[in-house]
């Protein structure tokens, strides 16, 4: 069957790969799931492991099979899956586990290991082929009325965890009620945050390059958040607007806004670094006032990568409310289809030419 894989550490080498289907009797023990592949998101991941910034085909092979947001149909469970079955629609983790304790309780996105498995990522191949089989701990089923949002179930995983995260965390104030939020970046990530946090009743500023009206402007004020350009109120300034943020969840893929961030943070406030960048870039920062401030302050940084199950399940909550709240806004992410694996080419300029995809999938099989 067909497969969208690269080279690992040749640059630009996407390709068509022929691999083997695969079939519930690879999996011991009766757990396996067989998934007939409808659709796959792909994004700046994507692309980075394209141009070889990072990157591992598993042991043995030569090739990297993308893809880590899927969404697809059960099509055959072996005879101990007891969570979906045939015809469900579902989704999958992408995290796979290590030898780690915190791998061996599944929270696999935590581990303590150097070395990580993740499917279309690092050591595992992905979901951009026809089919796929996994252990049914890894299968989470998607609510039919949901599967308009398709392959919106990983971008969100992660956004709820990094919101989740944050509040565990704060924990340990005893009562932490934050007020205001400021989400940087409006591409999926931080749109979906977006929507999380206004969940959570937060005032929500949502800050992004581009000079309103947009798409994406559209969509934050959809979810009854503010939209702010950067490039008419800098955070600095919006920060004498609305007081210093309790919380900041940084999703631009920038490392000089990630740093900046710190430098406005309020009190007792929780700053989530959700962004991968993967260049060299290097700034300067005032460190030493943003020493004193953090540790008077009381001040946390958090990192988040990645979901596991638990998260999952969050954000398909999340988004199940939010169609609620907000009828018919998430789908305007979903902004250009590609038709067919074949259209590999078409999917990757996609990804690196126009500015204006916010969510580039692959329309992989009809339902």
């Amino acid at each position: 069957m067909k497969a969208v894989a690269v080279t690992p550490g040749t640059p630009n080498s996407v390709h068509l790969e022929e691999i083997s289907k695969p079939s519930v009797s690879d999996i011991a023990g009766g757990t396996g799931v067989l998934v007939r592949v409808l659709k796959v998101g792909v994004d700046a991941t994507d692309r980075e492991i394209n141009e070889a910034l990072y990157g591992n085909a598993p042991e043995g092979d030569q090739h990297l099979v993308i893809g880590h947001e899927c969404f697809g149909v059960v099509e055959e469970v072996g005879e101990n899956v007891r969570r979906v079955k045939p015809g469900d629609y579902v989704t999958a983790t992408v995290r796979r586990p290590g030898g780690s304790i915190y791998d061996l309780i599944g929270t696999n996105d935590m581990t303590s290991e150097e070395e990580y498995y993740e499917r279309g990522i690092n050591l595992r191949h992905g979901f951009m082929t026809e089919y796929f089989v996994d252990e049914e701990e890894y299968i989470v089923r998607v609510p039919e009325g949901l599967r308009h949002l398709h392959v919106l179930m990983e971008p969100m995983s992660c956004a709820a965890k990094a919101v989740h995260q944050a509040y565990e965390a704060q924990a340990r104030m005893k009562v932490w009620r934050p007020q205001v939020a400021y989400v940087l970046g409006s591409g999926q990530i931080g749109l979906l945050a977006t929507l999380v946090l206004k969940l959570r009743g937060l005032e929500v500023y949502t800050l992004a390059r581009g000079v309103a009206p947009n798409l994406k402007s559209e969509i934050v004020t959809g979810l009854e958040a503010t939209y702010v350009s950067t490039a008419e109120t800098s955070m600095a300034d919006l920060v004498t607007q609305t007081g210093r943020p309790d919380l900041i969840i940084d999703a631009t893929g920038s490392s000089q806004l990630a740093f900046e961030a710190m430098e406005h943070l309020g009190l007792n406030g929780v700053l989530v670094w959700t962004s991968i960048t993967g260049g060299d870039r290097s700034i300067e920062v005032p460190s030493d006032q943003i020493n004193l401030q953090w540790v008077l302050g009381n001040k946390l940084l958090l990192g988040s990568v990645n979901a596991n199950r638990g998260h999952f399940e969050m954000g398909i909550k999340d988004l199940a409310l939010g169609e609620m709240m907000f009828p018919r806004v998430l789908e305007k992410i979903l902004t250009h289809p590609v038709d067919g694996l074949d259209s590999y080419e078409e999917m990757m300029r996609l990804l690196v030419e126009d500015k204006s995809a916010l969510k580039v999938y692959v329309n992989v099989a009809d339902e």
